[in-house]
């Protein structure tokens, strides 16, 4: 076989849907590989950064109150006496406890101490979030399966 025979057959399997061919004449041997490549299978794996837990854990479900005492901050006041409700941990922010079901409180909703307010759900884990207050849900921050941070604004009550 010569250089213009083997250039014609690089040249057919590179226009067919074959990815290898093997062609024997005596004692010639060759085998031609098309260089095809599949990403999921032969790209190099990137290493995956570690989860990061910003708050310490705990056995029973988390309150606002808790991690506003942890913090050493009785709460913070915003706009016109407003209180916020930061959220304790990083995770995903629910306002009911199943897609099907009513959302634990809405705009204009009396809220009194220790009234689940939300779940965040954080290394599939669902952590109830407690109101420390007692008041009126003036406005909801976040949306329904929207991811939060630590400390974000979750809902503003007026005391």
């Amino acid at each position: 076989m010569n250089l213009k025979e083997i250039q014609q057959l690089i040249d057919m399997i590179n226009k067919s849907d074959l990815d290898e061919a093997t062609i024997e004449e005596g004692e010639f041997k060759i085998t031609l590989k098309k260089n095809t490549v599949v990403p999921v299978l032969q790209s190099t794996p990137q290493p995956v950064p570690a989860p990061v837990l910003q708050s310490p854990p705990q056995a029973s479900p988390l309150s606002a109150a808790e991690s506003v005492s942890a913090e050493g901050d009785p709460g913070t006041e915003k706009r016109d006496g407003l209180i916020e409700i930061p959220s304790p941990i990083v995770g995903t922010f629910y306002r009911s406890p199943s897609p099907e079901a009513d959302p634990f409180v809405n705009v204009n909703d009396q809220i009194e101490n220790g009234r689940v307010l939300c779940i965040i759900e954080a290394m599939k884990l669902m952590n109830e979030i407690e109101s420390d207050v007692t008041g009126t849900v003036v406005d909801i921050l976040v949306e329904n399966g929207q991811p939060v941070e630590y400390g974000q604004p979750l809902f503003l009550i007026r005391p």
